[in-house]
């Protein structure tokens, strides 16, 4: 975004002077009056112009390839530690793994049909009519199949934790 209040855009904007902030902060305007001669203050116009023009495509390359940190939160900041991404590897490997467990032990206690009928609809994220739909079969068929599926692996997984502990 343009800066309408910077040095090169206001020197630009008023071409009856030259325009620079001193070392105070202090915003300065030299005049033809400045000058002995308006030749002299035309070339130093256009040096200023030409000299402003380049510090501006300058500070652009630089600004153009940055973020400013300025209004972001500190969680945007913050990289996490080689121990807590190990930590979460882990994790993630051991939930796998688990997941991988519970996915065996109900296809030994469901039926093949069952088993199908319920990853797709609850790990596929089918509904009942397009299973039904993609089987060829009714739904009332499929909406009972995935009842009973439901209360034998619940009741299979409940003897399992309890033969466990």
């Amino acid at each position: 975004m343009f800066n309408k209040k910077t040095d090169y855009a206001l020197n630009k904007m008023d071409s009856t002077a030259i325009i620079y902030t001193d070392a105070e902060g202090t915003i300065v305007r030299l005049t033809r009056d400045n000058f002995s001669s308006l030749d002299e203050f035309l070339k130093w116009k256009a040096w200023s112009d030409a000299n402003y023009h380049i510090t501006e495509k300058s500070n652009h390359l630089y600004l153009d390839h940055t973020l400013s940190m300025t209004g972001l939160s500190e969680s945007v900041a913050v990289v996490p530690s080689p121990e807590l991404i190990e930590e979460t590897r882990q994790a993630t490997r051991c939930h796998q793994r688990l997941c991988a467990e519970l996915v065996m032990k109900l296809r030994v206690c469901l039926t093949e049909t069952q088993f199908r009928r319920l990853w797709m609809y609850y790990a596929d994220g089918m509904s009942e009519k397009q299973i039904a739909k993609l089987e060829g079969v009714g739904q009332q068929r499929i909406s009972k199949s995935i009842v009973t599926a439901r209360k034998k692996a619940k009741k299979f997984l409940s003897f399992q934790s309890k033969n466990r502990g």
